[in-house]
């Protein structure tokens, strides 16, 4: 590597052990729903839109939320691991993921109240008659209680039991099915308003039996699923947990919550906590009414890595390489992600060390690539006057 001789290699650039897996350094990409599923089944765009991150440098790709019910769809065109069908090609791509040299992970989550939904480009409200009219059919939802997410928007039924213990096994089962297909790591999705959010916040969880009320009973749930998803998942593999470290509204789940909700997690053997924040209200992942600025969830990651004791992650309006070594080389996050950045230059890793190293051989880059890159920079060079 080229750049200032005897300079510290970036903490961006720095392999990040985990477990027995070693991400080559500790950029990851967010899990990005794309809805161009067909009945939970991956295909060549997932396969093309999740390769080119690879090459791009980061260190661990995350596969978008992908169901563990047929039910927990957040839209007809989500990915699914519900079914042992859906193995296959999802190995393809996990093992084309390493092959490129990122570590394959995956997010397993269920919608809750918030499935049944339309593409964003098709409306992002409740499947409706049109919907059903080209082959999209709503179908029921469920939640923590009967609430529906917004004025117009179905009602859920209040999961009992019964309903809680199939949830928890389809968890299972999904986490067997996501080591079958060669994944390194799996993440469990508590966030943006889906179901285990839904439990999480005293706005979505009105229960008295024991899974609601004080924040240790609407913890029980997703605690629950996280005990399962960890005892199926290998000892010598991470578990991440992606939770909404605030729902950004009075009477919600707040960052205390959080760091509680943290140190549980901890205990049962998760190893990162993926701070993102918002999504309880309004059909947007992750809508709340705050500003956004560079950085603004950092604060959640670094309370909680501080209070809680356990890794973390920052993600959200992460722009470039200097802001993402600064939260790293200050212990504000572990590991630092990245989404709609990478989807306008999947490179982003790769450049985001040329920023910081001044790296102007594109040494590191895909030779496949990188050679013709750093001819190009030589020309470019001896035409600068």
């Amino acid at each position: 590597m080229s750049g200032v001789p005897g300079a510290p290699v970036p903490r961006l650039a720095t392999p990040l052990a985990l477990r027995s897996v070693t991400l080559r350094n500790p950029v990851v990409i967010s899990p990005m729903c794309q809805y161009s599923a067909v009945d939970g089944m991956a295909g060549e765009w997932h396969r093309v839109h999740l390769g080119r991150f690879a090459m791009g440098g980061a260190g661990l790709v995350i596969v978008e939320a992908t169901a563990v019910t047929e039910q927990g769809r957040i839209t007809p065109g989500d990915l699914g691991l519900w079914d042992d069908r859906h193995v296959g090609p999802l190995r393809g791509i996990a093992a084309m993921l390493r092959e490129l040299g990122a570590v394959p992970g995956i997010q397993l989550g269920h919608a809750g109240r918030k499935a049944s939904t339309q593409r964003p480009w098709q409306g992002h409200g409740p499947l409706g008659a049109e919907d059903a009219a080209r082959g999209e059919p709503p179908w029921p939802v469920v939640s923590a209680s009967p609430l529906p997410v917004a004025d117009g928007w179905p009602t859920p039924h209040q999961l009992d039991r019964d309903g809680l213990a199939a949830i928890v096994e389809a968890w299972r089962t999904a986490t067997l099915r996501a080591l079958d297909a060669g994944f390194e790591v799996v993440e469990l999705h508590c966030a943006h308003g889906y179901l285990l959010h839904q439990f999480l916040s005293p706005l979505s969880n009105t229960r008295s039996d024991g899974y609601g009320g004080d924040v240790a009973g609407r913890c029980r749930f997703p605690l629950e699923v996280a005990r399962a998803v960890r005892g199926a998942w290998p000892d010598d593999k991470p578990m991440f947990v992606r939770i909404s470290a605030t729902d950004w509204i009075e009477g919600g789940w707040t960052l205390e919550d959080s760091v509680v909700f943290a140190r549980d997690l901890k205990a049962l053997g998760v190893d990162v906590i993926d701070c993102s924040s918002g999504g309880m209200v309004g059909v947007s992942a992750t809508a709340a009414a705050v500003p956004r600025h560079p950085g603004f969830q950092v604060p959640f990651a670094e309370t909680i890595r501080r209070e809680a004791g356990i890794a973390t992650m920052a993600v959200g309006l992460i722009l470039d390489g200097p802001q993402a070594e600064a939260i790293l080389r200050d212990g504000r996050a572990d590991l630092v992600a990245i989404g709609r950045e990478a989807l306008v230059d999947p490179n982003w890793p790769l450049r985001a060390r040329q920023q910081l190293t001044g790296d102007g051989d594109f040494d590191g880059w895909p030779e496949q690539a990188g050679w013709w890159l750093g001819r190009r920079a030589r020309t470019l060079d001896r035409k600068t006057p």
